[in-house]
């Protein structure tokens, strides 16, 4: 056998060798490709269950972004997010907002979602407010809109000449209802939507019937004020409305206890001794004849309808029933009313009410 003959099998075997090498490079390249194209389309929440909000601030970059999305626990991958998001130009379109993240949803419906910009509005459920402080501190708790930016809106006359209303009546701009915005809404877009919510409420028909009254709308609201924190009783507020508009047109101070509590800024009170009447407040309805210069709180849609639709009476007062029901006792003349209170006070009395 020659030389070349005894070399031939050598050849055969190295050629299975190279292709077994070969065919395992091409694999690897393979997989190495699908490696990323894997973490793109499995789940990347950091959370298996239900649903969470990703709040983007105004003004972040993209760096920011993918290390809040790791701190606030939605992504469980952020280096692998952030890589995707540079390569498919994400720092270029970053929008601010509150959006909804589901679980399971993976890297790449997560970065189309922030990409979009369709962010998850907030519903904000306003009931009854006291003071401004209260409007401004709630909304801010629930969005991005920046507290002092908001005051200085609110306390705008070129704002509330809008509107009809100034500084001391401002919350009679608020009417208690559910408004959406979206979490990074500006000042101005809360004071808008709040207005135009005014404004649809207080249509020709209220409006004509608040005239037919002898008030303003703004007047209308602040008594309603005062009738939202008289009763809970929404079947006796329109009676309790007549009380209170009969003692305006016969020039009878109101002598509300609600806004004595309002004047003191202590809402906890009990009972309204005479020493709490001396408070020295527009608002003390005991010693400042009229209406207070402004609401004691937002009263629902329902209440002030109670004072627009307040039934014709002759009674003057009321207090509540010593039964504690909730309900009260009305009186044409200030003999029977006496005798109610009496009644009342006795019961408070018997159960060590101070």
């Amino acid at each position: 056998m020659n030389a070349h003959s005894r070399n031939e099998p050598r050849s055969h075997t190295r050629r299975p060798v190279a292709r077994r090498v070969a065919g395992l490079v091409v694999l690897l390249g393979i997989l190495g490709s699908l490696f990323p194209l894997y973490f793109l389309m499995a789940p990347d929440t950091a959370f298996s269950r239900g649903t969470k909000y990703f709040f983007l601030h105004d003004g972040w970059k993209g760096e920011q972004v993918y290390s809040a999305l790791s701190g606030q626990g939605i992504v469980r991958h952020e280096k692998f997010f952030a890589w995707v998001a540079r390569r498919t130009g994400y720092s270029a379109h970053v929008h601010p907002g509150r959006y909804l993240i589901r679980a399971g949803m993976n890297s790449y419906q997560i970065l189309r979602l922030l990409r979009s910009g369709k962010q998850n509005p907030v519903k904000l459920v306003i009931k009854s407010l006291r003071t401004e402080e209260d409007l401004i501190s709630l909304v801010c708790r629930n969005l991005e809109t920046d507290s002092s930016q908001l005051k200085s809106l609110l306390g705008s006359a070129v704002f509330l000449t809008r509107y009809g209303l100034d500084s001391s009546d401002l919350l009679c701009l608020v009417i208690p209802d559910t408004y959406e915005f979206y979490w990074n809404s500006s000042a101005g877009r809360v004071g808008n939507k709040i207005g135009r919510t005014y404004l649809d409420f207080w249509d020709s028909l209220r409006s004509s019937q608040a005239r037919a009254l002898g008030l303003t709308p703004p007047q209308v609201v602040v008594l309603a004020s005062i009738v939202e924190q008289e009763t809970n009783r929404n079947s006796e507020k329109p009676r309790i409305a007549a009380v209170y508009l009969n003692r305006l047109r016969k020039g009878i101070r109101l002598a509300a206890d609600p806004t004595v509590k309002f004047a003191l800024g202590d809402f906890s009170i009990k009972r309204i001794y005479g020493k709490f009447t001396q408070v020295n407040s527009p608002y003390n309805t005991y010693a400042y004849a009229g209406l207070p210069p402004g609401p004691i709180c937002t009263p629902s849609r329902v209440t002030v309808d109670a004072v627009l639709h307040a039934p014709s009476t002759d009674e003057l007062y009321f207090c509540a029933s010593p039964d504690f029901s909730g309900y009260h006792l009305f009186a044409a003349t200030f003999a029977a009313h006496e005798k109610n209170a009496r009644r009342y006070q006795h019961a408070l009395d018997s159960l060590k009410i101070k």
